[in-house]
This record gives C-alpha cells, sequence and structure tokens, in this order.
C-alpha cells in the first residue's frame, strides 16, 4: 500500500471515529463534529482525486 493511500485511509478512519465520538455523547462537543467531520471529508475528497473518471475517452466522431 502506498503512503499516499494509507494517509487517506487514516484521514477518513481518524474522521469518522472523532465525529462518531462528538455525536456520541449527550453534551456534544459542536467543534470537535464539525473538525471530524472535517478531516473525514478531506480524506474521501484525496481517495476521490485519484478514481479515474468513468467518460475519460472522447466520443469517436461520426463523419456520416
Amino acid at each position: 500500500m502506498s503512503i499516499s493511500r494509507a494517509i487517506n485511509l487514516l484521514l477518513i478512519i481518524v474522521g469518522g471515529f472523532i465525529a462518531i465520538y462528538a455525536k456520541a455523547g449527550a453534551d456534544q462537543n459542536q467543534y470537535l463534529l464539525i473538525g471530524g467531520i472535517l478531516i473525514l471529508m478531506i480524506g474521501v475528497y484525496r481517495i476521490s482525486r485519484n478514481i479515474p473518471s468513468k467518460n475519460d475517452e472522447e466520443p469517436p466522431f461520426n463523419n456520416s
């Protein structure tokens, strides 16, 4: 596993854990929840940048 993939996975796991932890308590810490969601979304964004588009190929020109 490359170091970039490991960082992305770690960001997602840590962000998800922080968001769940902040949401679990009756006395919610809003800033902790926002920080966890932010870390989670950064990890998801970094992974989505590396997924190739389904429509990368240009359609052939029809000259008829």
